[in-house]
C-alpha cells in the first residue's frame, strides 16, 4: 500500500518548488514599468480596445504591430480572434480619445457645414445601443462597422464619429492590409473603473474562499478541516496566478475579465475533491476507531484517489479540446482552468489531507505535554 502520508514532506517540497517561483514573479508586478509579473488587459489597467475585420483577411499580428508602431502607437498589442466563424484583428493600445461628436440620425439630409457643403457621418451597417460611460465604465463604444459601399445610415441609430489617433492610424492600416470591412467593437476603459474591477476581483475570490472554509468547518464540525481546505485553495490560487505571472513576463499572457470566472471555478472544483477525502476520513474514523489517525487518513486518500483522478481527467480532456479548437479568445480562460484543476486535484490528495495529519499530531503532542505538566505537581504531592 502506497504511503501518501508517510511521504508528505516530499509533496510539501514539490508544492514549495512550484509556488515560490510563482510568488516571486507575482511580486515583480509591483516593479514600475509593467514589463514583469502579471500583465493585465485593459479591463484592469485601462486603455483602448479596437476589434476590426479586414476585407482581405486577417493580417499577421506582428505586421499590424509594426504599422501601429510606425504611426505613433509603439506599445500596441495585436491578437487574431474568431467570432461566428469570422476572423477579427484585436488591437489594444493605451487609452485614447474616441469621440468627437454624438447625435441621432433622424433620416434627414446632413446639415451643411460653414462652407455650405453637406457633411455626412460615417455610415454603419449594424449599429447597436451604446451604453453611457457611467454604466459601462467606457469613455466611448463604437459598435457597428466601417463605411461599406451601398450602406446607408439607419434612422434612430446613435452616431459616434471616431477621431484622434485612431482616425490617423486607420488609413495606414488600410493601405497595408486592405479596407476594413467591419468594426466589431471599439472601447476605452478609464483607470478609475479598472481600479474598481481589481478590487472587486480580489473581494470575490476572498469571499468565495472564506465562505468555503466556514461551510466545511460547519459541515464537519472541525475547524481544522476548514482551515486546511483554505490552505489548499490558497495553494491553487498561487499556482494559477504564478503561472500567469511567469507567462506574462516572458510571452505577454494577459489576465482578462474571464480570469475571475476561471479562479472561482478552480476554487469550487478544488474544494470538491478535498471534501470527498475529508468525508471518507470521517467515515473511516468511525469504522476504524482503534487505528492511528495517519493510517486512517492514508487509507481514505487511497480509497478516493481513483475517483478524484478520474473526475479531473474527464474535465481536463474536455478543456484540452476547447483549448486546441476553441479559438484565441478563450485560450487564457481555458489555460487557467487547466492549471487550476490539475493543481486542485494534487493539493486535495497530497497537501490538504497530510496537513490535516500534521495538525492532528501537533494537537496530540501538545495535549500530552499539558497532561505531563499536570502530572508533575501531583507526583510531588504524593
Amino acid at each position: 500500500m502506497f504511503d501518501v502520508v508517510g511521504r508528505r514532506k516530499w509533496f510539501y517540497a514539490f508544492s514549495l518548488a512550484v509556488t515560490i517561483p510563482g510568488l516571486l514573479f507575482i511580486l515583480l508586478t509591483l516593479i514600475p514599468g509593467g514589463r514583469m509579473g502579471l500583465q493585465f488587459s485593459i479591463a484592469y489597467r485601462g486603455g483602448t480596445e479596437w476589434t476590426v475585420q479586414f476585407a482581405d483577411g486577417a493580417p499577421e499580428p506582428v505586421a499590424v504591430v509594426a504599422v501601429l508602431a510606425a504611426n505613433g502607437l509603439p506599445s500596441a498589442e495585436v491578437l487574431t480572434t474568431t467570432t461566428n466563424g469570422i476572423q477579427y484583428t484585436l488591437i489594444r493600445t493605451e487609452a485614447l480619445s474616441l469621440t468627437e461628436s454624438q447625435g441621432v440620425n433622424n433620416g434627414s439630409s446632413p446639415a451643411p457645414d460653414a462652407s455650405g457643403a453637406a457633411t455626412s457621418p460615417a455610415p454603419t451597417t449594424a449599429p447597436t445601443a451604446v451604453p453611457s460611460p457611467a454604466a459601462s465604465g467606457a469613455a466611448g463604444i463604437v459598435p457597428g462597422a466601417s463605411p461599406v459601399p451601398g450602406a446607408s445610415p439607419i434612422p434612430g441609430a446613435e452616431i459616434i464619429t471616431v477621431t484622434g489617433k485612431l482616425k490617423e492610424v486607420q488609413p495606414a492600416l488600410e493601405a497595408a492590409f486592405g479596407p476594413i470591412g467591419q468594426t466589431l467593437e471599439l472601447t476605452t476603459v478609464g483607470p478609475v473603473v479598472s481600479a474598481e474591477l481589481i478590487q472587486q476581483t480580489f473581494l470575490l475570490i476572498l469571499m468565495g474562499a472564506l465562505g468555503i472554509m466556514f461551510w466545511i468547518t460547519y459541515r464537519f464540525r472541525d475547524f481544522r478541516m476548514g482551515a486546511v481546505a483554505l490552505v489548499a485553495l490558497l495553494h491553487d490560487v498561487i499556482v494559477v496566478v504564478g503561472v500567469f505571472a511567469v507567462m506574462g513576463t516572458f510571452i505577454g499572457l494577459q489576465i482578462d475579465a474571464l480570469f475571475v470566472t476561471a479562479m472561482l471555478t478552480v476554487i469550487g472544483f478544488s474544494v470538491h475533491d478535498t471534501i470527498v477525502v475529508f468525508d471518507r476520513v470521517r467515515e473511516n474514523r468511525i469504522r476504524h476507531s482503534g487505528e492511528e489517525y495517519d493510517a486512517i487518513v492514508n487509507h481514505s486518500i487511497l480509497q478516493t484517489a481513483g475517483r478524484s483522478i478520474s473526475t479531473s481527467l474527464t474535465v481536463v480532456f474536455t478543456l484540452l479540446a476547447l483549448f486546441l479548437f476553441g479559438g484565441a479568445a478563450v485560450h487564457s480562460f481555458v489555460l487557467a482552468l487547466l492549471i487550476g484543476i490539475v493543481s486542485g486535484t494534487y493539493s486535495s490528495v497530497f497537501n490538504a489531507s497530510p496537513l490535516l495529519v500534521d495538525w492532528h499530531l501537533w494537537d496530540e503532542r501538545r495535549r500530552k505535554q499539558e497532561l505531563a505538566k499536570q502530572a508533575k505537581p501531583q507526583a510531588r504531592l504524593a
